[in-house]
């Protein structure tokens, strides 16, 4: 087990390391200096979340669009969801690069 620990580990420190994860640690910091946006933003995130999990119907897409439509165009909730999302997809593409590489079922 000590390969695979040493592996992780370095694979946390590449991860750290990446532009992906500096950027988003830098707008979760910056977010999370307004505790009041960061809550708003939590609200937003657990609808979407929601709207998504069950795949809700088109219409109920759209007026979630439209109800945070204006708090999606200030800056920081837009860098801090671009970097969220960046960093999400990095994390998933390493996921899916070791399960497809162990052919995990």
């Amino acid at each position: 087990m000590s390969n695979i620990d040493s592996s992780i580990r370095q694979l946390i420190t590449s991860i750290l390391e990446s532009d992906s994860y500096k950027e988003y640690d830098l707008q979760r910091c910056r977010v999370n200096q307004n505790p009041e946006l960061k809550k708003q933003i939590d609200e937003y995130r657990r609808r979407n979340y929601e709207l998504q999990s069950n795949n809700s119907a088109l219409e109920k897409i759209d007026e979630f669009e439209k109800e945070f439509c204006k708090f999606r165009e200030i800056p920081l909730v837009s860098d801090f969801l671009a970097a969220e999302l960046d960093f999400c997809r990095m994390m998933q593409d390493i996921y899916i690069r070791i399960t497809d590489s162990i052919n995990f079922e």
